[in-house]
């Protein structure tokens, strides 16, 4: 009957003297029966199922019995008010006199419908939570490639195939390992530093080497360290001024395909810029260089292998050409080269997001609306800026110096650049 019942009628009774159910029961057929003619004698409506069953819960103390009664009905609303009338006309229950009140007829229905705009609120806001904007599959899909594919090497950020790959691209950090997996190159390592790691000067030993680095003052060192603790087979710059990171998918190609034998770059670094190897004299061409990129696999795989045509690799001028208006090394310049105390937020396309005192850099880059995906900090990089880049999903943090904290989230670089370096 609860699954049909309309109505639910609640009743208070109050006997004086010691009553139990079964009583109850009975003194509501037996003083209700005639009460109402035949259409609405109760046991009458029980058995065609408009009535269901008689609930009641009672409990004595004190010499007097008190508790509840509950009837369900599938009848309209005026029978049903008319049956719970009826119910308050019972004086006695047993041998006891007694009185019942009808404290409230439920509407089951309405019941009901709040469970159902309840629960559609609750799946509404659910499926809105779960929705997928187009700015959202377009920031998710630039993470994964991002980082789906980078391993690590001996605690080092490496591309999947540096293990087993022959030759492998050295470069300076994370973020540069990731770039270049953008542009399916798999068998980049990043050296994390000037100190060049023992794995990594080991690994030199037996693999084909390109050195691939900033065009700055850092990446000419690390170049040196490079050279003195293990073997370079050939130098790649990126242009005077530009990061690795910084670079398009043309840029970086052709640095690669570019590149010169380092015994070459060591007899030219004095009458050279060895950031152009490819000097336009010819003395130094791709020919020249018996390794360069080879065209990427149906898998958008590249690695360093040996040379092929020129022009099978050859990129369009008017892509290689095209620059970015403002690099990574700019924003670096504009803030800590030029001591200014601040914190500037980037995105992906080196726009400024946000920018502020560099004491506030935690509040800025937990609250900033868009996702940052670079701080460029005027400033130490402090435990609680590292926490919340890695809450954020910023993927690289540079700033002046290493601040005191216990651990480094894996998912953020640090980059530290001094203001008096170019």
């Amino acid at each position: 009957m609860q699954d049909t019942a309309k109505y639910l009628i609640h009743a208070d009774i109050t006997a004086a003297g010691i009553v139990e159910r079964s009583d109850v029961v009975g003194a509501v057929f037996g003083q209700t029966e005639g009460l109402l003619g035949d259409d609405m004698d109760l046991r009458d409506l029980q058995d065609s199922k408009k009535v269901g069953r008689i609930d009641v819960e009672i409990t004595a103390e004190g010499g007097r019995s008190r508790g509840e009664v509950t009837v369900a009905s599938g009848l309209d609303k005026v029978e049903t008010a008319i049956l719970a009338a009826a119910l308050e006309t019972i004086e006695q229950v047993g041998p006891c006199g007694a009185e019942i009140t009808v404290t409230d007829i439920e509407d089951i229905r309405s019941a009901k419908r709040r469970e159902v705009v309840d629960r559609a609120t609750e799946l509404l806001t659910e499926f809105e939570a779960d929705s997928v904007t187009t700015e959202d599959i377009v920031e998710t899909v630039r993470q994964r490639v991002r980082v789906a594919d980078v391993t690590e090497y001996k605690g080092l950020p490496a591309g999947p195939r540096v293990v087993d790959s022959d030759a492998i691209v050295v470069v300076e950090g994370r973020s540069d390992v990731v770039q270049l997996l953008k542009y399916g190159v798999k068998n980049a390592i990043a050296v994390e530093g000037t100190d060049v790691p023992d794995a990594v000067a080991a690994l030199t030993a037996d693999r084909t080497v390109t050195a691939f680095f900033d065009g700055d003052r850092g990446g000419d060192l690390i170049l040196k360290e490079l050279a003195q603790v293990g073997e370079i087979d050939y130098v790649a710059f990126a242009p005077r001024g530009q990061s690795v990171e910084d670079l398009s998918r043309a840029d970086a190609m052709a640095a690669l395909r570019d590149k010169i034998p380092y015994d070459e770059f060591v007899e030219s670094e004095d009458g050279s810029d060895p950031n152009e190897p490819a000097r336009a004299d010819g003395s130094v061409t791709t020919e020249r260089a018996t390794q360069t990129l080879e065209d990427a696999d149906e898998g958008g795989t590249a690695t360093v292998t040996e040379a092929v045509e020129p022009s099978e690799t050859e990129t369009d001028p008017t892509e290689s050409t095209q620059r970015p208006p403002e690099t990574l090394s700019d924003h670096i310049e504009a803030v800590i080269g030029a001591n200014t105390g601040q914190v500037r937020l980037l995105g992906a396309d080196l726009t400024v997001l946000a920018e502020g005192d560099a004491e506030e850099a935690v509040s800025l880059v937990a609250e900033n609306e868009r996702v940052p995906e670079t701080v460029v900090l005027d400033g130490p990089c402090s435990q609680k800026v590292l926490d919340v880049a890695a809450q954020r999903g910023v993927d690289v943090v540079v700033a002046t110096d290493h601040g005191e904290y216990v651990k480094q989230p894996t998912s953020v670089h640090v980059r530290i650049e001094n203001g008096d370096q170019s």
